[in-house]
């Protein structure tokens, strides 16, 4: 469960009006949190806690959602809640962009972090409240969720970054002790909201999410202060444009309230698998253009543009893979609930727990990556990111494999009350987690490396925006698992295997001209 943000890594922090070498120095220079500043742990717990919050409730949506009326759900279609889930995980990407501009221009990254962390947790109570006020309050939380996602995720990994001014292999250390905690929180989260959520009571497991993130908010309204000093406080451009930007950002929130208004009204029908589609050919229509402008109106020279053609070309297959790897918390999660034998010694265990193999996986298998890319390294042997691009491809491809057999054995059981191992499920997540290793940080690092200089920052917002594609697509696929549809499981996981298997081939068919065209940045 590699959070993609984390390995945006910022340029050395700038100093404020008010922010003396001498005392940036006792606030970055320090060793108190396993060799590292202190800040650091206030900042690793801040984001554990948030990412408690949000893998904890992200499976229990699609569940939730679709679980009878009498059970406490919504009993929406199974397509319908997938695509919400889609939706949701999507614009979560997305307002990480008006976030990032948001902190830069007026609150400043540490008040972003802060009101980020407020909305987040209205936002979950909100849900939790769902059980009184029924749907409003249900998708109004989610809306909140998404907006304090936005402004926190972005900019709590900006100063992760400023903790570092020199730069180098502790810098390294401190984004890998950061990303770890990130893990830590999606590995606990689905124990305490699965078994709260699926046996108490939904709104249960929807309110202890939420309180881990009041929990987070609490750690850094205690510790920022102490141990953050002035870093990042403040926004870097003067009132002028602070005013500008608070205005605008109103106009949008009043915009924003304006369309869930009349959403809720009634008055504005809402199909969420055809805004999921939208949303889809919106967000291509962005790239392509965004892409096009660079080849041909940017100014670009021919080594920028062979180096922007081979971004170009890691963002289409990383929303492919992305399009497979983000069906976790919907279609391998319905397959987790209906079709999975989850009894250990006669007890059953929560759908939800399921869900912490992949952070447990990364946990496990991250230092390993690392030991096997130094290794190869030593020996000369650079692979490049296309080649690891379609390694990633290949095993996901190989997990759906797995998957495909796992649903014949369902069928070839007798279908509906039919169940089988959760190995099948495990070592689908094992095989995806490796390929994340070996695609994500990899994509988000071969973007800074390519970009043109000058387009650094608008090339990290684009590549996100291939991350919020995947999820789309993911969430259009990950409602056809269904008992009543048992004949095109099978088919569904074949034709995402099939897709995975073809993009590997292609890119690795692809990988010695790319590399030649990345040659020119050497």
């Amino acid at each position: 469960m590699t959070d993609k943000s984390v390995f945006q890594q910022p340029q050395a922090a700038t100093l404020t009006h008010d922010e003396t070498p001498e005392g940036l120095l006792r606030l970055t220079g320090n060793r108190s949190f396993f060799g590292h500043p202190s800040g650091l742990s206030t900042l690793f717990f801040t984001e554990m806690w948030e990412r408690f919050s949000y893998y904890g409730i992200r499976p229990l949506l699609i569940l939730f959602m679709t679980a009878a009326l009498a059970s406490g759900g919504f009993a929406f279609t199974r397509e319908s809640a997938a695509a919400i889930v889609g939706i949701y995980a999507s614009s979560v990407y997305l307002a990480s962009l008006p976030g990032g501009w948001i902190a830069d221009r007026w609150l400043g990254l540490r008040r972003a972090i802060w009101w980020g962390g407020v909305l987040i947790a209205l936002g979950h109570l909100s849900i939790a409240l769902s059980a009184v006020f029924a749907h409003q309050a249900f998708f109004l939380g989610l809306i909140l969720i998404v907006m304090g996602t936005g402004l926190l995720k972005p900019n709590i990994s900006a100063i992760v970054g400023d903790l570092y001014p020199e730069g180098g292999a502790r810098r390294d250390s401190g984004f890998a002790i950061f990303y770890m905690g990130i893990n830590l929180g999606a590995f606990v989260a689905p124990f305490l909201t699965g078994t709260l959520g699926e046996r108490v009571g939904w709104h249960w497991g929807f309110g202890v999410a939420g309180l881990g993130m009041l929990l987070g908010l609490l750690t850094y309204r205690a510790r920022a202060n102490r141990t953050l000093g002035t870093i990042r406080l403040r926004p870097s451009v003067g009132e002028a444009q602070q005013r500008q930007v608070r205005n605008t950002t109103f106009a949008g929130l009043a915009l924003i309230a304006v369309v869930v208004a009349l959403a809720m009204a009634g008055v504005i029908p809402i199909n969420p698998v055809a805004i999921a589609q939208k949303m889809t050919v919106v967000i291509g229509v962005m790239a392509v253009a965004y892409f096009t402008y660079l080849f041909f109106f940017a100014g670009l020279d021919r080594d920028e543009i062979k180096r922007t053609g081979v971004i170009l070309v890691l963002f289409v297959f990383s929303a492919i893979f992305w399009s497979a790897y983000e069906q976790a918390p919907t279609s391998l999660n319905l397959f987790a609930r209906d079709f999975t034998d989850r009894h250990i010694f006669g007890w059953e265990m929560p759908t939800l727990w399921l869900q912490s193999a992949t952070p447990f996986f990364v946990i496990a298998l991250s230092p390993i990556f690392a030991a096997v890319w130094l290794a190869l390294a030593k020996r000369s042997i650079d692979l490049s990111a296309p080649t690891k691009f379609a390694f990633a491809l290949f095993a996901a491809g190989l997990s759906y494999l797995i998957m495909v057999s796992a649903t014949n054995h369902v069928i070839a059981g007798g279908g509906v009350g039919a169940r089988v191992s959760v190995l099948w499920l495990l070592v689908t997540y094992f095989l995806q987690v490796i390929g994340e290793l070996a695609l994500s940080p990899v994509g988000l690092s071969s973007v800074t490396k390519l970009a043109p200089p000058r387009f650094i920052g608008q090339m990290m917002g684009v590549w996100f925006m291939s991350i919020a594609l995947g999820n789309l697509v993911a969430g259009l696929l990950g409602g056809q698992v269904d008992p009543e549809k048992l004949a095109s499981m099978p088919l569904l996981f074949q034709r995402t295997a099939v897709t995975l298997f073809i993009a590997a081939a292609l890119l690795a068919a692809m990988v010695i001209p790319i590399r030649n065209m990345m040659k020119s940045r050497d």
